[in-house]
This record gives C-alpha cells, sequence and structure tokens, in this order.
C-alpha cells in the first residue's frame, strides 16, 4: 500500500527546453494537490495548466444565469443527462511500462501516487494496448500463424507479461 501524502505540495519545475517544463517526480518528492472537495451548488473548481508556468493551478467560480455577460457563454442544462462518465486515466503503453520500471521503488511509489491517489490527480481507469502500438519498441502480436483461427498458437509476449498484465 502506499502512504497517503496528506496537503499540497507546490510543482517543482524542470525545464526541458523549448518550453517543455515538467514537474519533478523522484525518489523523495512528488507534488501533491489537495483532496477533491466538491464545490457548493452554483460555483465551479477549475484547475489550469499552461505554458507559462501553472501547473494544475486550482481556482473557483459562480456560475452566473444573466445572459448579458460578454465573452463566451456556457449553457448547462442540467434537467438532461447524456452520459455518465465512469471516470478518468489514461493509457499504459509499453514505453510507459519501460519507463516506470527503470524507476527505483520509492519514485515508482510517487510517480503511481500521483496518478492514483487521492493526493494525486484520481485516475481509476487505466487503458492497457492490445499487443504492440506505435509506443512498443518492437512490432509484435499474439498469433501470427496464418489461419489459425482458433488461436491454437496464442501466446502473450514478454512485454505482456512483465510489464501489462
Amino acid at each position: 500500500t502506499l502512504p497517503y501524502l496528506p496537503g499540497a505540495r507546490p510543482c517543482i519545475p524542470k525545464d526541458f527546453g523549448h518550453g517543455s517544463l515538467v514537474c519533478v517526480c523522484n525518489a523523495t518528492y512528488c507534488d501533491t494537490l489537495d483532496p477533491l472537495v466538491l464545490p457548493a451548488p452554483g460555483s465551479y473548481v477549475k484547475y489550469e495548466s499552461s505554458k507559462a508556468g501553472k501547473r494544475l493551478e486550482r481556482s473557483e467560480g459562480r456560475f452566473h444565469s444573466s445572459l448579458c455577460t460578454p465573452g463566451l457563454l456556457l449553457t448547462l442544462n442540467i434537467s438532461t443527462l447524456y452520459q455518465h462518465v465512469k471516470g478518468f486515466g489514461g493509457s499504459l503503453s509499453d514505453a510507459a511500462a519501460m519507463n516506470i520500471l527503470k524507476l527505483s521503488q520509492p519514485a515508482q511509489d510517487n510517480l503511481l501516487r500521483s496518478y492514483f491517489s487521492e493526493s494525486g490527480i484520481e485516475y481509476n481507469l487505466i487503458r492497457v494496448p492490445m499487443a504492440c502500438s506505435d509506443f512498443s519498441v518492437r512490432p509484435y502480436s499474439y498469433d501470427d500463424v496464418p489461419d489459425d483461427y482458433e488461436l491454437k498458437h496464442f501466446r502473450l509476449v514478454d512485454e505482456d507479461v512483465k510489464m501489462k498484465v
């Protein structure tokens, strides 16, 4: 179990040049967020990142029912539900798994905490590509035998066993 880190820890930016800033996450430090608290009715919470240096910067606001406000007008019809959001997440490709496995165990713990814990961005879904993808180090499939419709030659590869399953 990963220990819980209470409270927000600010981003320590690292510049890779050409406007490419990332937040440091290593064996001893990783930025975190305060636990999510739902806003009061009629209010919203916004998290913003920008090229100028904002990293999940939190701000709050209130919805207004006036149509006289200049700028963008967002209309919410809360009486009609079009879809159910099951969660948020990302993709765990071969390349991502290979890079995560190269980290020390404390750095892996911090990285995974930053994605999945209440002190992170609280991902609850992960998409795992079947066989290779454009982020694999080599092309491969699970059954390269022609006309094997019964999949008698189906086999997982090392990438799946060591990094995905």
